[in-house]
């Protein structure tokens, strides 16, 4: 049985906390949050959060979370305060000396102490008999980043190719091996049109008598992407141009997901947030599998040779985005449609990156299968 109060250590990372306390058979009435000074922003997030589950939540602040007498008389407080109510204690949170300040006053009132562990998603109740109970909340796009300050802009976009355009994709990355120059001459067309704010763009005579750029354009036109008449390529929209700048590669992902099963809870494609100082941040695949959120960059542009600082500037930035929306349990991947030098393997593996890119991308659903467990 849920307990009627549950007391919360708040620290940087909002999925322990958030867990347990939306889940079915834990959910309290009332949350009580533990927060340090430089934790207050992650406590107002946590707090809007559970608001919205119908969860009542009182914010208790720590002015010296270094004191362990000002730890002990706070929760002590808080005992007398709701004495006789069922109070449990997550300790998975805040800081060491939190944690033991908490079990201190919890072992005084008897109070049932338990720690989330993410990586197995269970909650183990600490003491003479610990045993563990598998989470049974499973946290959406929305709340996670609610939790950590993010609002998104526009709502969350869910692709849905037409058979054409599934065509198209599958045949961009079957032939991967031999469309990489044409891909990237087509990438640079769409980005003039997209520079000047137009529709059209206009073909160089050497682009005119590209064969493979022909073949290429053809593949495009059939799938209603664009029009082509040799000299001139039209985009009926401003998201077909988009489409083709590179769009495809990250529809292609977000569709690759959809074969992957219960494993993935949630998941979007282009995805806009900003956090409360008004920061933008654009997620082009984001996702939700074990309670975690994964992060997929797409790029069709060259990443290697002399573009190499493009490559690192492009991991250094995928893995500020994962420190910053989503904490530490996020995971992010570059899926690049062009190959990468071993240079920039190793800085994403520095990283704690994962890197998918040329003819790699024609086995995605393995890798990110592999990835996600």
């Amino acid at each position: 049985m849920p307990s009627s109060i549950q007391v919360l250590l708040v620290s940087a990372q909002a999925a322990p906390n958030l867990l347990p306390a939306l889940d079915p058979e834990l959910k309290p009435e009332r949350a009580i949050l533990l927060v340090s000074k430089k934790m207050d922003d992650r406590a107002r997030a946590l707090q809007k959060v559970l608001g919205e589950a119908g969860v009542s939540v009182q914010i208790e602040p720590i002015e010296d979370e270094h004191s362990f007498e000002q730890l002990e008389n706070t929760l002590l407080k808080l005992a007398e305060q709701f004495s006789g109510q069922s109070i449990a204690l997550n300790v998975t949170g805040g800081t060491k000396l939190m944690a033991l300040a908490a079990q201190s006053v919890a072992q005084a009132y008897d109070w049932p102490v338990f720690y989330v562990d993410l990586d197995t998603d269970e909650v183990i109740w600490l003491g003479k008999e610990s045993r563990r109970k598998p989470l049974q909340a499973t946290l959406r796009l929305r709340h996670y980043l609610l939790s950590y300050g993010f609002q998104i802009e526009g709502g969350i976009e869910r692709p849905q190719l037409d058979r054409a355009r599934q065509q198209l994709t599958q045949t961009l990355i079957k032939d991967i091996g031999s469309l990489e120059e044409p891909i990237g001459q087509l990438n640079w067309l769409a980005q003039q049109a997209e520079d000047k704010h137009r529709l059209d763009t206009f073909l160089t005579d050497t682009q005119q008598d590209s064969r493979k750029l022909e073949a290429l354009l053809r593949h495009f036109e059939e799938a209603g992407v664009l029009r082509s008449n040799g000299s001139t390529i039209h985009f009926p929209t401003e998201q077909d141009r988009d489409f083709t700048k590179g769009g495809w590669l990250e529809h292609h992902v977000y569709g690759v997901l959809g074969s992957l099963g219960h494993g993935i809870r949630d998941k979007a494609a282009n995805l806009a947030v900003i956090d409360n100082k008004g920061v933008r941040n654009e997620l082009d695949v984001a996702f939700m599998a074990r309670n975690r959120l994964f992060v997929i960059e797409c790029k069709t542009a060259r990443m290697d040779g002399e573009r190499a600082l493009k490559a690192n500037d492009t991991l250094f930035k995928l893995s500020e985005i994962c420190r910053r929306v989503g904490g530490l349990g996020t995971r992010g991947v570059l899926a690049s449609y062009r190959k990468m030098g071993d240079s920039e393997r190793k800085l994403a593996t520095a990283l704690d990156l994962k890197v998918i890119c040329g003819p790699e991308l024609m086995r995605l659903e393995e890798q990110l299968r592999n990835w996600i467990k």
